[in-house]
């Protein structure tokens, strides 16, 4: 089991805990992750944090598509990884959903599937130096759809890319961890838990068989937070706003993806009060209506050996990676010991 370091994105300030990160590389995680919704972006804490750092992994977890054309991603990620010294950085994608895409990048929801499609086979031709000409269903180089002067002209990278730059997608549904098994080389599971991944593993794997691959090609790592604690309720309480705020906020009423998510895993009822109260302003009370079950299965809290016995269903489940989500330094040590353990049988 690989271990991940998750950052997130800022709140009002930047704050980076370069001195997290570095205690993490020297403890044996591989990677560290950004992310970005509509405040400090996901690239530029992975610059800086490249500057500081000797060979832990740096990842985006996610980089929103639409926040960037994809031979943008490719030449921000091929230049820190140029900068980091080569094979540090894996270029993490999703879409996020309607209301970011349309009403904070002015870009069209348009078809998910194909859009992330094309943008992955657009990331993938400019790393490896190709001149980048694509006609796709959703995005075309060179463009010429409304408003062209019709002279867009093909163009390669100047920058010698790594071409082995890896691309991971953040995906969900059945039709888009298809996909992701066909087209990237690992997955970022939305909120994925030892028991839900038997389910969609074969949705991958499906994908994989597509593209002649195995599920051995694909790296798959899952969030999961942390905390070393004898008040086990206390921990589920404290999680609750947040999950609050993503179930019954980050989305439109009718078209919420973590809602949406849920009610797959069986809490439909809960979800439903949870976004009545959310967007009712009464947000205390949307916490309370997360169930305690929902967050204690997709996290590690509890005294130590409570945290052990979870962390093998993860192992058993077959995910290559966790990121960790913690600011406790005892919960980042802890998990280093316990991947440790795992590595060596």
């Amino acid at each position: 089991m690989k271990l991940g370091l998750g950052i997130g994105y800022s709140g009002q300030h930047i704050q980076i805990p370069i001195e997290r990160i570095q205690r993490a590389e020297q403890l044996g995680y591989d990677s560290v992750w950004s992310a970005e919704v509509y405040g400090s972006d996901a690239w530029s804490p992975l610059a800086y944090i490249a500057a500081k750092t000797e060979s832990i992994r740096l990842g985006t977890a996610i980089q929103q598509l639409a926040g960037r054309p994809p031979v943008m991603a490719a030449m921000q990620a091929a230049t820190i990884d140029a900068l980091a010294g080569g094979d540090r950085v894996i270029i993490g994608i999703g879409m996020s959903g309607p209301q970011i895409v349309e009403g904070w990048f002015g870009q069209p929801w348009g078809k998910p599937y194909y859009r992330t499609k094309d943008y992955v086979s657009i990331i993938k031709k400019t790393l490896n130096r190709e001149i980048v000409e694509h006609e796709g269903r959703e995005i075309s180089l060179p463009f010429t759809g409304d408003g062209s002067l019709g002279i867009g002209k093909p163009l390669k990278s100047i920058l010698h890319m790594n071409p082995n730059i890896p691309v991971w997608l953040g995906t969900g549904t059945e039709t888009m961890v298809r996909l992701t098994g066909e087209i990237a080389d690992g997955w970022l599971p939305l909120r994925m838990t030892p028991e839900y991944i038997e389910k969609a593993k074969p949705w991958l794997e499906e994908g994989a068989k597509k593209a002649g691959k195995t599920l051995d090609d694909i790296e798959i790592q899952s969030v999961v937070q942390v905390l070393i604690t004898d008040d086990v309720q206390a921990a589920i309480d404290a999680a609750k706003p947040n999950t609050a705020l993503y179930v019954g906020g980050m989305g439109h009423q009718n078209l919420n993806f973590h809602k949406n998510m849920m009610i797959e895993r069986g809490f439909g009822e809960a979800a439903d009060r949870i976004q009545e109260l959310y967007l009712a302003k009464r947000k205390d009370e949307a916490a309370a209506a997360v169930p305690d079950e929902f967050i204690d299965e997709a996290a590690l809290l509890g005294p130590k050996d409570r945290i052990r016995k979870r962390y093998r269903d993860w192992v058993d489940a077959g995910f290559t990676g966790l990121t960790v989500g913690t600011g406790q330094d005892e919960a980042n040590t802890f998990m280093a010991e316990l991947a440790g353990l795992n590595r060596r049988g």
